[in-house]
């Protein structure tokens, strides 16, 4: 006999809140691969860092889970062409938001990623990086 007693409402909140788990999970996993990245919980959520500068954040904006990215300005812009993405109310025409709740292109992702660690890492960090990639 099913449970009338839970509103559809609850189940879509858990639903919910293990899809943005498994996507924090999935951030998290791809920004600590980085050289000299930590995750630090500031302002009640995560973040990200390369050495003491955010590079990337997972954050909720209007109810709906986001992924932003600190990127050069023109990258801002172009992005936000795009039906995904939105201005980082905080950005100042530096950071970006991809919505996270909807499908998620992880390989745009990882490359926006990398373009932001790139913005704000130290030149030895970004060495490393790049000896990183070119490993066969």
């Amino acid at each position: 006999m099913p449970d009338v007693t839970r509103p559809a409402r609850l189940t879509r909140v858990r639903v919910k809140a293990r899809t943005t788990g498994a996507v924090l999970n999935r951030l998290r996993e791809m920004c600590l691969s980085f050289p000299e990245t930590k995750e630090v919980s500031s302002w009640g959520h995560p973040n990200f860092r390369a050495g003491r500068k955010m590079f990337a954040t997972f954050e909720t904006f209007g109810g709906r889970p986001s992924i932003a990215f600190r990127l050069e300005p023109t990258d801002v812009d172009l992005l936000l062409r795009r039906k995904a993405f939105f201005a980082t109310p905080y950005g100042r025409g530096q950071w970006v938001s991809l919505r996270a709740d909807g499908r998620i292109d992880w390989r745009l992702v990882q490359r926006l990623l990398e373009r932001s660690y790139r913005v704000v890492a130290l030149k030895r960090m970004i060495v490393a990086l790049d000896r990183s990639v070119s490993k066969p």
